[in-house]
């Protein structure tokens, strides 16, 4: 399926192809604990950048492998490309305006602090689980 996607200001736009069923996960790295995001999973050449590609940062830290991109405007962390397998991109689902915890009631957490580029093994740090209050 094909989703436009934007980050908070509009300033960078972007089309993705995505399966038609979204698997969301996130990442308990240093980097990720930080932004919060669910991400989803698409290959390179799933994503095209419509607008703003001027307005796009590179961040990269520790093996520089994954690659984060955020709107130098907003400060939306947009998508990335994945240190696990760099021939995919995470895209943050917030910027494809899906709801990260309505649209996604429990999500998988990797372990990104003990890394499978650097133990070897894909390892599930846990789960977060979205349970709404009742009206």
């Amino acid at each position: 399926m094909m989703k436009q996607g934007s980050c908070h200001c509009g300033a960078v736009k972007f089309a993705v192809t995505l399966p038609e069923v979204l698997r969301g996960a996130r990442c308990d790295c240093s980097l990720c604990r930080i932004k919060g995001a669910v991400t989803v999973g698409a290959p390179l050449d799933a994503l095209e950048i419509v607008a703003g590609e001027e307005w796009l940062t590179l961040y990269e830290f520790n093996t520089r492998t994954a690659k984060h991109y955020f709107c130098s405007r907003c400060g939306t962390y947009t998508f990335h490309r994945r240190r696990a397998d760099p021939a995919t991109y995470g895209i943050n689902v917030a910027c494809l305006g899906l709801d990260p915890y309505r649209d996604f009631a429990e999500v998988p957490v990797l372990d990104g602090t003990n890394h499978s580029s650097d133990t070897g093994k894909v390892r599930l740090a846990g789960h977060l689980r979205f349970v709404p209050n009742e009206a």
